[in-house]
């Protein structure tokens, strides 16, 4: 294996240098960011648009509810009819007219409460309007009835089940999304990662094949060495080009928030609202605490280790098929046909994941999916939160590296017949009499 340090180093700086590769390494972080912010922009516009809203409560019942706030002002209309109300309405260029009929009654639901409006209103809008009316009929429904609503308000018990282990170990219920969070995040990035630089492989096999370059190549290096150099140069160069992104991408934020005056935080107005709302109640310092708990028990120095070590190996694993599937054909069309069988285990992996292991992370099915080959990279990260004794990680990523071996070794046999067959699309018959070879 003397020659793999310089087919690293090979593909490495033929990747690194090429044009494109420059080129759309530092282009797309500028893409990127000018897309965040062309959103943060109209999201700003959007928040700071003001809905004037008409309202014609003929019932008598509702008025004192409609306040206004910042993004929406109400306009009550008194002693007009309808038509009236909707010329009063257009005329003004409002958003809408509310109409609450007279016979309106307070048991009945939205039969008699009308939004009228030029354009399809925004259904934030019509959720606002239905609890602030659907709020206030309760109320009086309940004093209508005798109900003390101050003592039905005070009756009102809440309840927080306290989680802890047979050994005492404390637990919430934020610690299953803590840990979903943290799974999800490894799991995805893998799937992305192995989708993103596996077609560079792939690409790679496919231009030296058609370029004839190959042939020269192969007559002093053997294809598993050359296949192994292109997996792993591959990876470094997609590396550097991840690290160029984060920092080019955190500078240009920076940089849009100084100069432009593009507040990129603005996106998550509604979430920064919900936040707000949150502190002023006196359960957010339980909260916090219940996340700074979740944090707190989550494995970190095993998932650290973990993620490096399942990474490698699954990315390891599926370059080494999509190396195989480039030098087997002589196009990115004729791919098509091998693609699903590889794509399939890594949606099936992240569907069990999501679905599964969030549920029932010690089950038969999330278990079983965490060691095997295809799916292990994806269902075992997510579940190293919830708690996986070491002897199931240590059996599930020796039959990760014994596939990849493995994987290596017929994957090489295809790539040795393969890059140097043209002009006809292989079929699965044909592959498996590669390997034979």
């Amino acid at each position: 294996m003397n020659h793999l340090p310089l087919i690293i180093k090979r593909e490495y700086l033929t990747k690194v240098k090429n044009k494109s590769f420059i080129i759309m390494t530092f282009l797309s972080p500028l893409i990127f960011i000018t897309f965040i912010a062309i959103v943060s922009y109209l999201t700003q516009l959007n928040k700071d648009k003001v809905r004037s809203i008409f309202v014609l409560d003929e019932s008598g019942l509702l008025s004192s509810v409609f306040q206004n706030s910042e993004n929406t002002s109400y306009s009550l209309i008194e002693g007009v009819t309808l038509n009236d109300a909707k010329i009063i309405a257009k005329e003004a260029s409002g958003y809408g007219l509310l109409h609450i009929d007279t016979v309106f009654n307070g048991m009945q639901k939205n039969k008699n409460v009308t939004f009228y409006s030029e354009d399809s209103p925004s259904l934030a809008v019509i959720s606002s309007l239905e609890n602030r009316i659907q709020t206030e009929l309760t109320l009086q429904n309940r004093i209508q009835q005798g109900i003390d609503v101050n003592k039905l308000a005070a009756s009102k018990v809440n309840v927080e089940i306290n989680q802890e282990s047979f050994e005492g170990k404390k637990t919430s219920k934020v610690d299953n999304v803590v840990k979903l969070v943290f799974g999800g995040a490894a799991g995805y990035l893998l799937f992305m990662f192995i989708i993103i630089y596996g077609n560079m492989i792939m690409r790679s096999v496919i231009e030296e094949k058609t370029s004839r370059i190959i042939e020269v190549i192969i007559s002093s290096v053997k294809p598993i060495q050359l296949m192994l150099g292109k997996i792993i140069g591959t990876s470094l160069a997609g590396i550097t080009q991840f690290v160029i992104w984060v920092v080019l991408g955190a500078l240009l934020i920076t940089l849009a928030s100084l100069f432009l005056g593009i507040d990129v935080a603005q996106m998550q107005t509604p979430q920064q609202q919900v936040v707000a709302q949150a502190m002023q109640s006196p359960e957010f310092n339980l909260q916090i605490q219940n996340i700074a708990l979740a944090f707190y028990n989550l494995p970190l120095t095993n998932l650290i280790v973990a993620f490096i070590l399942f990474f490698i190996g699954g990315y390891l694993l599926y370059s080494s098929f999509y190396a195989a599937i480039g030098a087997a054909v002589d196009n990115e069309t004729d791919t098509q046909q091998f693609m699903l069988p590889i794509i399939m285990p890594l949606i099936l992996a992240v569907y069990i994941g999501v679905f599964t292991v969030i549920e029932d992370p010690h089950g038969t099915v999330s278990t079983v999916f965490s060691f095997i080959p295809l799916t292990s990279p994806v269902v075992m990260l997510m579940r190293i939160p919830f708690g996986v004794p070491v002897w199931q990680q240590v059996i599930s990523l020796l039959i990760l590296l014994s596939s990849f071996t493995f994987t290596v070794w017929f994957a090489a046999k295809i790539y040795r017949v393969g890059i140097l067959m043209y002009g006809k699309k292989p079929s699965y018959k044909e592959l498996i009499k590669w390997i034979k070879y």
